[in-house]
């Protein structure tokens, strides 16, 4: 269900990282916009890294990944509130204001949403659902 699985988006993550270094880099000279809002590379990456627990999932279940909604929904809503909130070390690395900056707080969101994604899994299928009186 998922084509090249975890490891594909992995790889393609990283290769769109690459390549949006290299165009941020052309786009960003001249300009004093350091990351400009037409620039959406950044985001197709951090939503990558942020959906890929319930890639893994997914994969691993061998299961339609539409089938885990409750994280995809969870690794977009997590995802765009690091992205724009920039906690601790996603808005340092944003405050760069280069290429590596654009690109970086984006991954660093996705690594964020990852994790969140992760605990609240780990807590809805550890029984916590259970420990709600009906």
């Amino acid at each position: 269900y998922v084509a090249a699985g975890p490891l594909g988006i992995l790889i393609g993550a990283a290769l769109l990282y690459s390549l949006g270094i290299y165009a941020i880099n052309a786009e960003l000279k001249g300009t004093d916009d350091h990351d400009p809002s037409w620039v959406v590379i950044d985001e197709v990456v951090g939503q990558w890294i942020a959906l890929l627990p319930v890639a893994f999932g997914a994969y691993r279940l061998s299961i339609d990944p539409l089938t885990l909604w409750p994280g995809i929904l969870t690794a977009f809503v997590f995802f765009r509130l690091f992205d724009i909130w920039k906690p601790w070390v996603i808005g340092k690395v944003d405050a760069r204001g280069d290429a590596t900056g654009v690109m970086l707080d984006d991954v660093l969101a996705g690594v964020f949403a990852a994790i969140a994604v992760l605990a609240l899994a780990a807590l809805a299928h550890a029984g916590f659902a259970e420990m709600i009186p009906d």
